[in-house]
């Protein structure tokens, strides 16, 4: 009896999954997931090529890549905090781009939905005008 309930729960599962995945959502995930690798790729250039040099030459000539404290017992682990500092820009950056898309399309979608609204105000305006004109007709016919 439980063996066969665990067979259901696992088709029941895998049909959802299957629905899940032909609904085309998982489509539209994929390609998010490609052109957000491909952006970071981007912001990852952008930040160890352009600024970091740029920051280390305003910071008298600091190069972020060999900014490392070497622990002096063991095998001298290193600490790459200049790594560190610029995988927290290239963060910072990645989130502000993603912030401002976002911005974007959610005021896209606002100036969307006023003008759906205000075409459905339209149309109501004009289905009560049809209908007390209507009424008026109809009274203008029993009156002859």
């Amino acid at each position: 009896m439980a063996e066969e309930k665990k067979k259901g729960a696992v088709k029941s599962f895998i049909g959802e999954f299957r629905e899940f995945i032909a609904r085309g959502n998982v489509l539209d995930m994929a390609v998010g997931v490609v052109v957000g690798g491909a952006f970071t790729a981007i912001v990852n250039a952008l930040v160890e090529n352009i600024l970091m040099p740029f920051i280390g030459m305003i910071l008298a000539g600091v190069n972020f890549a060999n900014l490392v404290v070497t622990i002096p017992w063991g095998n001298k682990p290193v600490i790459n905090f200049g790594a560190f500092l610029s995988a927290i820009i290239t963060f910072l950056i990645t989130a502000m781009c993603v912030f401002i898309i976002v911005k974007v399309v959610n005021a896209m979608q606002n100036i969307k939905k006023k003008e759906e609204e205000e075409k459905e105000e339209e149309e109501a305006v004009a289905e009560d005008i049809a209908l007390l004109t209507e009424i008026r007709d109809l009274l203008k016919a029993k009156e002859d």
